[in-house]
């Protein structure tokens, strides 16, 4: 008996897959005559049915008697496609896909997978349902932005598996695996506030602009903001861009701590949440005194964040700051690390950060990387204030270069503090 109603129970999943896709598919058709309804409601609950008898068919004969009832079915659903075609003219091949789909569901269904139809059925139904704003999206999509997104696929789901796993090179200090991972990690960080921009748009301004495309470069938005500053009456606003812009470095700093090495969290938070609620505060000040009104001559000044040579170029600056880390630790014990934490800061703070959060999971101190972190981060200030102070002019360095003095001493004071 229990035998028997595990086997109802499977066949009712199997006819609810079928249902389930079925209203979809008659919702969307709603409006189309009956006589020219290519497959409704019932149609799909059969197609589930009939997927679960040939499974139990199957299960007693062999997976051959399974697989001609598949091959049965599909054949008369291109039939009854053909016809349609020729008598109704050029139409979609998706419902016919969909009864296919709903076949193999069923199948799964009575096979014991219930759980799996049923998520099957949701993700059919669900993709099945946005298919005008999945159309919407293509339409607005440019050839740059889907030559990123497969870009971002291709190195994290084609070229990243195909990695070894280990480490090479003096003191094993290379893993193209972890090396590639990392890579992988800033592009996706980067596209993904690319993507935010676009469906945001840049009607709420500079701000809005400054606070997204930081979490693709700081530094590249530095200098956009600073060059704003010609000809226009926005030092208020830019200030306060410039201060948010720089203030988002330290969580995306954070941020890739936590994914590589958590256990350096606790030292840096403190810190680096100084640094970032100095900016932040100056950031709001000035927020408050600027002007409502936002220039929207142009578009944003950002291109798609996602590129193979740029990510190519990050990878070999990754592979050199681990080596150098490694070798300076060993060779000039901790003091090389700060040296190379400061020099390697003045360009890019995301290479060090992973480096040294990586190799403090395999020998370097973690107080030694956490100061490490923190003077990369510093010395990437600098460089921005120096960025502000050529490309803005004096007067808007007067507003921003004390903000961020007094927010780097404050971080200071709270790493040699605690």
């Amino acid at each position: 008996m229990p035998e028997a109603l595990d086997t109802l129970v499977n066949f009712a999943s199997a006819l609810a897959v079928g249902l389930l896709i079925g209203a979809e598919r008659g919702w969307q058709e709603r409006n189309t005559a009956d006589g020219r309804l290519a497959a409704g409601i019932r149609t799909f609950g059969l197609s589930g049915l009939l997927g679960g008898f040939a499974m139990l068919l199957g299960e007693h004969f062999g997976v051959v008697a399974w697989a001609v009832i598949f091959v049965g079915f599909a054949a008369l659903v291109l039939a009854s496609y053909f016809g349609d075609l020729l008598q109704l003219g050029d139409r979609g091949l998706t419902s016919e896909v969909a009864m296919l789909i709903t076949f193999i569901l069923g199948s799964l269904a009575v096979a014991g997978h219930s759980p799996l139809a049923a998520a099957g059925a949701v993700a059919v139904a669900l993709l099945l349902s946005l298919k005008r704003t999945l159309h919407t999206i293509l339409q607005r999509l440019s050839e740059a932005e889907l030559s990123g997104a497969l870009k971002l696929l291709f190195i994290s789901l084609v070229l990243l598996p195909a990695l070894p796993n280990q480490g090479y090179g003096p003191w094993q200090a290379f893993n193209p695996y972890v090396t590639w991972w990392m890579v992988v990690l800033i592009a996706a960080i980067g596209f993904a506030a690319y993507v935010a921009i676009r469906l945001v748009g840049t009607r709420h301004g500079i701000l809005l602009t400054a606070l997204l495309g930081s979490i693709v470069s700081s530094t590249a938005m530095t200098i956009t903001l600073a060059r704003l500053n010609r000809g226009r009456n926005l030092q208020a606003l830019l200030a306060c861009g410039l201060l948010a812009t720089s203030a988002l470095m330290f969580p995306r700093v954070l941020l890739e701590v936590a994914v590589v090495n958590p256990s350096l969290l606790p030292q840096l938070l403190w810190p680096l949440g100084a640094t970032m609620l100095v900016y932040a505060a100056g950031a709001l000040g000035y927020f408050r005194i600027a002007s409502k009104q936002v220039d929207e001559e142009s578009e944003p000044p950002l291109k798609n964040p996602f590129e193979l040579g740029p990510a190519l170029r990050f990878a070999a600056l990754l592979v050199l700051i681990l080596f150098l880390v490694e070798a300076s630790r060993r060779w000039l014990g901790d003091m090389g690390v700060y040296l190379v934490a400061l020099f390697s800061g003045l360009a890019d703070v995301d290479a060090i950060t992973l480096s040294l959060a990586r190799n403090a999971l395999t020998g370097l101190d973690a107080q030694v990387a956490v100061q490490g972190i923190f003077i990369a981060a510093l010395s990437n200030s600098l460089v921005k204030g120096v960025l502000i102070a050529l490309i803005a002019g004096r007067q808007l360095a007067l507003r921003t270069l004390p903000v961020m003095a007094a927010g780097l001493l404050a971080g200071t004071a709270v790493l040699l503090l605690v």
